[in-house]
């Protein structure tokens, strides 16, 4: 006698792909809520780590964990008096002072200090030979709690920490940015593929002292 076969009937393919994609979508809207999102590069402030257009993925969930580190290329909301736009605007920088450091410029060797320490920049943007300076002029400042100094590789070409401090009168809560307004950390160049790359944090900040 040959046994009759009682499996359920299957679902067709055509009837689970609608729920699959439904799925996919969803877990697509989730990474991009909370854990990675692309960002493209749309002015030259971090020249020549970063290009216009270039497109990098930032992670948004590492701060979750942890306070940015010196050094890391972050993702930001900008104040409005940085950005002039009520809407929002996204801002791409280096964290340079992390709260309770004291930066200062310069030394003799025209490098930034901080907490007592100089800083190597070979990152700082440089064309036909001709490096811009870490500063176009002195400062001596103190990052406030909770609060990020963040400058662009470019620098003479960068609305960062530095210019709205010279702009506000030296008012250093409007030069900083919060830390709570941080988006993520920048870690990767992805596109154009010529320009892959790790984001990694230059070997200059290595061994700077506590605030």
């Amino acid at each position: 006698m040959i046994d009759e076969q009682t499996d359920k009937p299957r679902s067709s393919f055509w009837k689970e792909l609608p729920i699959l994609l439904g799925v996919a979508i969803l877990v697509a809207v989730l990474v991009r809520a909370f854990v990675l999102q692309t960002f493209f590069i749309p002015s030259p402030s971090m020249e020549n780590t970063l290009k216009i257009d270039d497109r990098v993925l930032v992670n948004k969930l590492v701060y979750d964990f942890r306070s940015p580190h010196r050094g890391e290329v972050i993702v930001f909301k900008a104040p409005i008096e940085w950005s002039g736009n009520p809407d929002g605007e996204d801002f791409i920088k280096r964290v340079i002072g992390i709260p309770g450091d004291h930066v200062v410029c310069c030394d003799p060797q025209e490098r930034l200090v901080i907490n007592g320490k100089s800083l190597d920049e070979p990152y700082i943007f440089s064309k036909d030979g001709i490096r811009d300076k870490p500063a176009d002029q002195e400062f001596d400042i103190t990052v406030p709690e909770g609060r990020l100094w963040v400058m662009g590789d470019h620098r003479s070409a960068s609305g960062d920490s530095l210019e709205h401090w010279q702009q506000s009168g030296q008012n250093i809560t409007e030069a900083t940015i919060p830390e709570k307004d941080v988006v993520g950390r920048a870690f990767t160049v992805f596109w154009p593929v010529n320009r892959a790359t790790w984001l990694t944090v230059p070997d200059g900040f290595d061994g700077i002292p506590k605030p």
